[in-house]
């Protein structure tokens, strides 16, 4: 876990903190002066300052303004015996996370200390998620529930072929970000995935989009333009919301699928299409094809691998995943420095339907984050919709489940909504829990490992 590091001119000060903190599980480190501090701070590991005010050469100040520098995660802790209402404000100022005096309280330096470490690690969690959001952008598909495990599987294991896939499912379950997802794992990773969505482009333009064109092939047609086969050659095209697709152009598509054949609008020369195409869309195929807005042996051509993507309401399990992810997403593009989410928000949406599915989650949370008054989202951040839901929880203290939740996060959840019950004393909640506290710090080692 990472250091406390106590900075005290007075060995004997030193030498009963560093017992103190010792005996409660914390690595301590300690330092005579300023300058010894900062050294120590350089090499990262120190997640929070014990520093007395009054020394010589560098003051506790000082070092407090020298660490915003060194080491900006670090949270300081100033104590000091000339403890004042100008001093403490000077230190909150310069962005200490809290001011004690002597002679010290222990389970008030115990408790203070407790909490500024976890304020570092949610800063340390923060800025990790930040990374990690900026290395996969959004074609990471986001979820641990059995539905999203076998489906995540059967996609993997057709992501490497040339074969067609349809993805169906509700609008906003992410059908967009899994034909992403496949195209990542397939041997066209390197070339474009181009997108077409046949629901928003007029049925008149649709085919000179697909394509493209030669010169004089329609008024206004002045020169040749490549359509989306052209610029997705070797690479993966994807038809999104294909019934919308025009009958007429529907034949065209068949013949592409079943010669890898095309020509432009106007021209005479047959080209040949390497793509590989996956199309979507939130209709029924089957009922798609009764009602005529699908041809039968397109759709038989198309579904060579027919992937399903479940409504978020038949994967709960995903949502405070999803929650906690969209949060960081969200912090990091509008310059929010939230580093979380709360259980009584987690349990009202988990509870909420989600009509809208992963793209009302996102929505939601994005309002959240513009809105939030606090580090973390809280419920009073979230629409009346889904305040008034919560209503119907449990009795306060309570957390519930959705049957089929991992236990490795039934165990983090239980193990997290704890510790914000005992305000962050770890062996009390250690005993609630009937555990050891050497548990506790272990299993949080390990979830910062993750």
């Amino acid at each position: 876990m990472p250091v406390l590091l106590v900075v005290d001119d007075e060995e004997p000060n030193r030498l009963a903190l560093e017992r103190i903190f010792s005996r409660e599980g914390y690595e301590v480190r300690t330092a005579a002066d300023g300058r010894a501090a900062l050294e120590l701070l350089r090499d990262g590991a120190v997640g929070v300052v014990l520093t007395d005010l009054k020394m010589p050469g560098m003051s506790g100040l000082e070092l407090l303004r020298a660490s915003r520098q060194v080491a900006p995660e670090t949270q300081v802790i100033v104590v000091t015996a000339y403890g004042s209402v100008e001093t403490a404000v000077e230190a909150m100022k310069e962005g200490a996370y809290d001011f004690v005096t002597k002679p010290l309280r222990k389970d008030a330096v115990v408790h203070s200390v407790q909490k500024a470490l976890e304020k570092h690690e949610l800063i340390r969690e923060n800025v990790r998620l930040r990374a990690q959001i900026a290395q996969v952008a959004r074609t990471e598909v986001i979820g641990q529930s059995a539905a999203t495990r076998a489906l995540l599987e059967e996609a993997a294991q057709v992501a490497p072929s040339m074969a067609s896939v349809l993805v169906t499912g509700e609008s906003g379950t992410g059908k967009g970000l899994l034909a992403r997802w496949i195209h990542e794992l397939s041997p066209r990773r390197d070339r474009r995935m181009v997108t077409v969505n046949c629901g928003a482009i007029p049925d008149a333009l649709l085919e000179s989009e697909l394509f493209g064109y030669e010169p004089g092939a329609f008024t206004g047609a002045s020169g040749r333009k490549e359509g989306r086969f052209d610029l997705a050659a070797g690479g993966t095209l994807f038809l999104d919301e294909i019934t919308e697709m025009p009958q007429l152009l529907q034949v065209k598509l068949l013949r592409v699928l079943q010669d890898g054949e095309y020509e432009r609008l106007g021209g005479t020369r047959t080209l040949r299409a390497d793509v590989r195409i996956i199309a979507a869309t939130n209709r029924d195929p089957v009922r798609a094809v009764a009602e005529g807005r699908l041809r039968e042996d397109l759709y038989y051509r198309l579904n060579v691998i027919p992937l399903v993507v479940p409504p978020l309401r038949d994967r709960r399990e995903d949502i405070a995943l999803l929650a906690r992810h969209f949060v960081a997403l969200q912090s990091a593009r509008h310059g929010r420095d939230l580093v979380g989410i709360d259980d009584d928000a987690l349990t009202a949406m988990e509870r909420h339907a989600w009509p809208g599915n992963i793209r009302e989650l996102e929505n939601t949370l994005e309002r959240a984050v513009v809105l939030a008054r606090g580090e973390t989202v809280t419920i009073a951040d979230l629409p009346a919709a889904l305040r008034a839901g919560a209503g119907t929880a449990p009795e306060a203290g309570w957390l519930t489940f959705v049957v089929g939740t991992p236990l490795p996060q039934v165990e983090r959840r239980m193990i997290e909504a704890t510790l914000r019950h005992c305000n962050g004393d770890r062996n009390l909640a250690a005993n609630l829990l009937a555990i050891s506290a050497r548990s506790i710090y272990r299993r949080e080692a390990e979830w910062r490992d993750e």
